[in-house]
């Protein structure tokens, strides 16, 4: 007998199962710091305590994209160890603030399931909440991913495809308490533009690049404590290279927004996302964006934006998605669709 854990397989998920995920995590300055030295991260927001202060909050909270991978990482275990690859999300909602000092945790719903034709994996749809140390949910999301069977006989469970939302609902837009963006400072945010700026249509070339090194990825992954085996044994495939993980092209193409998006301050909802093709170290990674709605919201001086946010590896154009087949360019390795909040 052994004591070590293979991580689940596509046969050990039941529609209905809950998991709660080990181990809570407490967030502080600290994964700040590391979170802005991996990425060029400078909304002002999430930088400054006291422009926070000024936008009505009790400081500056820790980003959007760090609460996501911190919770992210504790479901992997239990999730993706043995994926063949993650392959969306939707439905995901910021419902409060992270703190410096906060505990998360996480905890799953399986609720779906559907073998693939070939008989060795299947796809598995989960619906996440992370919690602090108060039980309250921070953060709630929908991801599907291809995980592979211990044994390739195993009978096929009766499929159960999830009815979801393409986008969430601007009216279920949670804006954090006490937010408000009447005194904004657009010069400390750095840049004038604001939400009636924006067109719907409109693309944005963000101009700026990053060159993944395998370092920064190894050390995020970590950080996050992402186990999945494609992102840290360079053995697990066939081709010897280790796939950058999908969060680290998501928080890249995240703060190069910023040029273009500097006042897209604080993410509150997650629509949908595909991680299009393989990223690797070496690939050097742009990010576009287009403006896909608007909408008001109930706070003072603050309006949503819809963004769709596209990260490509060099030589991909910004606009250019789709190949003539339909199929995503083969520059492009993420499409993400969210809500934003931004002074009106």
């Amino acid at each position: 007998m052994t004591k070590t854990n293979p991580g689940r397989f596509f046969e050990d998920y039941t529609v209905g199962q809950t998991i709660r995920h080990a181990v809570p995590r407490t967030v502080a300055e600290g994964e700040r710091a590391l979170y802005h030295a991996l990425y060029p991260a400078r909304h002002a927001l999430y930088s400054s305590d006291d422009f926070a202060i000024s936008c009505g909050l009790d400081g500056s909270p820790l980003d959007d994209l760090l609460a996501f991978h911190t919770v992210f990482g504790k479901t992997v275990p239990d999730v993706s160890l043995n994926a063949v690859a993650n392959l969306g999300y939707a439905q995901g909602r910021w419902l409060r603030p992270v703190w410096p000092g906060d505990t998360l945790r996480a905890e799953s719903q399986v609720i779906g399931l559907r073998q693939n034709s070939n008989g060795q994996s299947g796809v598995v749809w989960v619906r996440t909440q992370g919690l602090n140390q108060s039980d309250e949910v921070v953060l709630d999301y929908v991801r599907w991913v291809m995980v592979r069977k211990r044994d390739a006989d195993a009978p096929a469970p009766e499929p159960v495809v999830p009815d979801l939302a393409s986008v969430v609902d601007p009216a279920d837009l949670i804006v954090p308490e006490g937010l408000s963006f009447t005194d904004y400072d657009f010069d400390l945010a750095g840049e004038s533009h604001r939400w009636g700026d924006y067109a719907v249509g409109e693309v944005i070339d963000h101009v700026d690049a990053v060159t993944i090194e395998e370092a920064e990825h190894m050390l995020a992954t970590r950080l996050w404590q992402n186990t999945a085996k494609v992102h840290f044994d360079a053995t697990h495939r066939p081709d010897g290279r280790r796939l950058i993980y999908g969060g680290h092209v998501i928080s890249l193409a995240r703060a190069l927004s910023f040029n273009g998006l500097a006042n897209a301050q604080m993410i509150v909802a997650l629509n949908g996302g595909a991680h299009a093709n393989p990223c690797f170290a070496g690939d050097t990674v742009r990010a576009w964006s287009e403006v896909l709605d608007r909408a008001p919201t109930s706070a003072p001086g603050i309006g949503a934006i819809r963004l769709r946010l596209v990260a490509m590896r060099d030589g991909g154009t910004a606009g250019n998605l789709r190949s003539a087949d339909g199929k995503y360019s083969p520059e492009v390795l993420l499409d993400l669709d969210y809500w934003a909040l931004m002074p009106v």
